[in-house]
Order: C-alpha cells, then structure tokens, then sequence
C-alpha cells in the first residue's frame, strides 16, 4: 500500500524529463466487462517544510500567549512554537510565484485573554514562499488581511500574486473582499494541497507545542460536505468507464500536461511524498463525448478536486471548488457493478487517494483531451 507523507525536504518543483507517453488506458477489471447506466450520462454504451537554518523567525508579541499558562520548556535544538515565519526560497525568482495558497482560520490556542488566537499561513503549491502570522480574535476582518498580503510582498519583495486559492468556504466574503481590492483573483479550492499538507504537519510540530494548546479543541471553521447536486447540463458527457495506468505513465502524462493537453491541472508528486511503485496501477475515470474540448473548457474553471463512488447511491460523485459535489454518473446497481466500485475505490486507498479523470472523443482513443490529476485527502487537524 502507498503512503501519502509530507516530503519537507522539497523546496521547489522539480520538472520531470521528458518521456514518450503512454496513453493507452487499460480496463479497471480485466476479467469483467461492465455496462454503466447514468442518469447524466448515455446509456448507449455506456509533508511540510522543515526551516532552513538561515530562517530568523519573528516572536509573537506577549498579547498573543497568556503569561498565566503554564511553562513549557523548549529544547534549545527544536524550533520555537511561538515563532512566525517569514521565509522565500533564495533560489526562487520572486515574480515566477503567481499563485498563492492561503488559510486564516483560529487555532487550538489560547492567547493572554483566554480566546482562541487567529493565524494566517500563506505559500505558494512549491513551498519556496512561506509565511504564518499570529492574531487576536478581534482583528479578523478584511482590512486586517488585505494589509497582511501587502506585508508579505514587502517583506519578502515578491509581487502582488495573480491568484490566491482558500479551502474555507465560511472565510469566502473576508477573503474575496481583502483579495478584490487588491486586484487579486480570490478562487475557492480544495486544490491547495501544499498548504493543507503543511497545516497538518504544523498541528503535529507547532501546534501541539505551543504553551497555550488546547488538547481536544476542535476545528473552528470545519469543512463542508453537502449533499451532491445534479450535474449541469454543460458538464455532462456520453460514456464512461473506469481505467487504470501504471504509476510511471501517469507520471509521463502529467510531464507532458502542457504541451499535449488544453485542459487538465497536475500535482506535485515530488512535494506530495507519495511512496508508490512505478507498476502500480493508479484507477481513474475516463470521459467521452463527441464535444470533448468544450466539456473540458468548462471542467477546467471548476478546481476539480476528487471524484469518489457512493455504493449507498449507486453514482460518482464530482468535488470540485471548496464544498460543490456533483452527482456525475450513475450505475445500475448489482452484485458486479457493486464489487468493481468497491475494487476502484479500495486501488484509490492503496495509493494514497491519488487517482484520475480523462476527458476523451472516444474511450478507445489513445489521446486525451484533458487529464487531471486527483487526491483525496482528508481535512486538516485544524
């Protein structure tokens, strides 16, 4: 089985060589031939960062932890839990970082006035730009963050990024206000895996250190999960099938995103950690239609994040942006149908949650006309 861990060692994307592509999908099951019947589509026929040791963290002010908790004392060789972070990648030229991920939520800590403190935590998806700051609960508007995006290009001397993608719906309006005003694109996604890797990883090293923690505290802002809607008629295709490629063709897929494909969006499978063999299979899903480009236009504005099966609903459901879910195929449901689902899902487990969607002409077709590369991954401790 795969294991999914934070590689804190990478600093930055390494391209991978080019390599002849294997697009040639091969059938999930290889003993069964299933026939998928949907209600949208045609029946026919169907880990973080480790700081380098040139990092100077800033303290937080006194007003951000009480000085009536208790002590904790801190190895001399373990970084500072109280500590902000401020930091780009020397190597990194300031204007290739255009895109930002970003979270300001509380968290379980408690400052001098027994309130939970507010953090932000900005990167970019290579982690060459990191950056966390600590706030008192009665500053939390857009003013407060507008004038903290502003600090960081100023303290770091890298622009205004183009972008900033955030996972928290319930932040949507103070986000979208601070970034509208600033001329940023605010896009809601749960595409920010570099960041919700590194929040995982600060809860087990920062967090959990930190003197005013508070064990057992849940998150704040927890993420939605609603119940998935039917597919817009503009998203919907003609056949589908479930595949699978060997771990080293989805790699030379993804190496040639660029220049092969109009439409699809690629992972950092370096920064990710994934521990996967190159013959292993990774499952996917594949799409025809005989409007293949268009579908793929519109699926490309969407942030797909994942697709996974309901064997209770008998259908595929569609994630995309922050908490959209669409039901995007359905099966007739039986002992054979039920047994290949739970086959594809239980392939997604075994390689860390990594799978895919291609967008075809046709099923048979060695060509793609989007491919994107998907991960489930559970919410952040915080």
């Amino acid at each position: 089985m795969a294991t999914l861990s934070f590689n804190s060692a990478n600093f930055r994307n390494q391209t991978p060589k080019s390599q002849k592509v294997i697009s040639n999908f091969t059938s999930f099951s290889q003993s069964t031939k299933i026939s998928y019947y949907t209600s949208q589509i045609s029946t026919n026929s169907l880990y973080v960062h480790q700081k380098d040791t040139s990092l100077k963290p800033h303290s937080i002010s006194e007003s951000s932890v009480s000085s009536s908790l208790p002590e904790t004392e801190i190895d001399e060789d373990e970084d500072d839990p109280t500590a902000e972070l401020s930091y780009l990648d020397p190597e990194t030229d300031p204007l290739s970082i255009s895109e930002w991920e970003l979270d300001f939520c509380s968290r379980p800590i408690l400052d001098i006035r027994g309130k939970k403190m507010w953090e932000l935590v900005v990167c970019d998806s290579s982690l060459s730009l990191q950056y966390t700051k600590y706030f008192p609960n009665n500053v939390i508007n857009s003013i407060t963050l507008k004038n903290a995006i502003a600090t960081i290009c100023d303290e770091l001397g890298v622009p205004l990024p183009e972008k900033i993608r955030y996972f928290r719906s319930q932040m949507q309006t103070i986000i979208t206000k601070a970034c509208t005003e600033l001329g940023i694109k605010p896009v809601p996604s749960k595409r920010c895996l570099s960041l919700l890797l590194w929040l995982e990883e600060r809860y087990e090293t920062v967090y959990t250190r930190h003197p005013g923690f508070q064990k057992g505290s849940k998150p704040l802002l927890a993420l939605d999960n609603p119940f998935p809607m039917d597919l817009p008629e503009n998203l919907v295709g003609e056949r589908w099938a479930f595949v699978q490629l060997p771990y080293s063709a989805v790699i030379e897929e993804v190496s040639s995103l660029e220049e092969r494909f109009a439409f699809g969006a690629s992972l950092d499978l370096d920064l990710l950690g994934l521990e996967i063999a190159d013959k292993t299979l990774i499952p996917g899903l594949a799409v025809a239609s005989s409007r293949a480009k268009p579908l793929a236009a519109w699926m490309n504005g969407l942030e797909v994040c994942s697709i996974e099966a309901d064997t209770s609903r008998a259908c595929l459901i569609l994630s995309v942006g922050i908490s959209t879910r669409y039901i995007y195929a359905t099966y007739r449901k039986n002992p054979v149908t039920m047994k290949e689902t739970e086959a594809w899902e239980a392939a997604k487990k075994a390689c860390g949650g990594l799978h895919f969607l291609a967008i075809q002409e046709d099923l048979d077709s060695d060509d793609c006309v989007g491919f994107w590369l998907l991960l489930d991954l559970p919410p952040p401790s915080v």
